[in-house]
């Protein structure tokens, strides 16, 4: 009673998904590890620039809130003065 392997060759479900033994699954990982450079630095590049503009943005951001904070500082000030002068 032989059994008919789907698989062929003489391999078995344990021949195909150990991990243990990368030599034994099929070649090609070499292949895709080199040429993941690139676009490693595509993406990296494009955060890089994203990371660029927040940083613009929240910059612009943090001006606004201090000018804000700064007239409406001011405006508390002149409002305190004025009830103070008419004493």
């Amino acid at each position: 009673m032989e059994r008919n392997n789907s698989y062929g060759h003489g391999s078995s479900w344990v021949d195909q998904w150990d991990t243990s033994n990368p030599a034994a699954a099929t070649g090609g990982s070499d292949e895709k590890k080199s040429g993941g450079g690139g676009a490693t630095a595509k993406y990296k590049q494009k955060v890089g620039d994203g990371l660029e503009k927040t940083k613009s943005v929240a910059s612009t951001g943090m001006k606004k809130v201090k000018q804000g904070t700064s007239s409406g500082i001011q405006w508390i000030k002149d409002k305190y003065r004025k009830t103070t002068h008419k004493n």
